[in-house]
């Protein structure tokens, strides 16, 4: 069994991961939002775009689309998916556009990425600086007081003759204002038996059974929030709305769960 470090270059392994996403579903859900919420305008750009799966879908929609990421090898990956989109190499923190846009978009709970509440604070007012008045502002959080450091999520899937098991998870340490995105991946030329893939959180475990996998571990730094306190945040440029965490129906924050989808109303 091999171990190696992913650190924050995931590009050769994205897509992959998230295969089991409904891209589609959740472009054309914010798409709704923006004809209810927004100014219905269609100039887009879309924050840590990584490959561009979401920027493909708001093109169909009939947008002009950008996104902006800090990995060029994602960037690239997506400018060969979105020939027809401009991208840009800029960090999200304190990005600039010099033709503002109607809709800004952060998918996959990337605006924590942020880091820290000061870098957090940046964001906002660059997005508030690049969106049009009664644009829309559109992203997915998870609540620092809601989560659960013993759950996670697990896929698999199949390529290049290769089995790959992928799980992530968040962990919060109960104060401050950073937590952690745990990322591990496993690759195999055999399928994962269901008493494997059960043991899989155990990557450090010696196991015979594990003698042909390659894996790979990571913890990425985010930046930790409640929702209270990003509203706070938010106030002072955005109207905003708080929904449940669902991409098939437009339903408000049940005030309990640890998912939200926050869109924001420039003001």
């Amino acid at each position: 069994m091999s171990s190696n470090a992913l650190y924050t270059d995931l590009s050769a392994y994205y897509d992959l991961m998230c295969s089991d996403i409904n891209y589609q579903q959740q472009s054309a859900s914010v798409h709704r939002l923006q004809q209810f919420l927004g100014n219905n305008g269609h100039q887009h750009l879309d924050l840590a775009c990584g490959t561009g799966p979401h920027v493909r879908h708001f093109i169909d929609f009939g947008y002009q689309c950008s996104g902006l990421d800090i990995n060029q090898p994602m960037l690239d990956m997506a400018m060969r998916r979105c020939p027809e989109a401009q991208f840009n190499l800029q960090d999200m923190t304190t990005f600039y556009l010099e033709q503002r846009v109607d809709l800004i978009t952060c998918f996959l709970y990337s605006i924590h990425y942020s880091q820290s509440i000061e870098r957090l604070k940046s964001c906002i007012a660059s997005v508030h600086s690049a969106l049009n008045d009664g644009g829309l502002f559109c992203f997915n959080s998870v609540d620092k007081h809601k989560i659960d450091n013993t759950t996670s999520v697990k896929h698999f899937t199949e390529f290049a003759a290769h089995h790959f098991a992928f799980e992530s998870g968040w962990h919060y340490g109960g104060e401050g204002e950073q937590q952690h995105l745990k990322l591990n991946i496993a690759k195999s030329r055999q399928p994962f038996t269901a008493s494997l893939a059960d043991a899989l959180p155990l990557f450090d475990t010696p196991d015979a059974g594990l003698q042909e996998i390659e894996l790979w571990q990571d913890q990425h730094t985010m930046v930790a929030t409640s929702f209270t306190e990003l509203q706070q945040l938010l106030a002072p440029y955005f109207d905003v709305h708080i929904f449940e965490h669902d991409y098939e129906k437009i339903v408000p924050w049940d005030c309990v769960s640890g998912n939200a989808l926050f869109v924001c109303v420039k003001i």
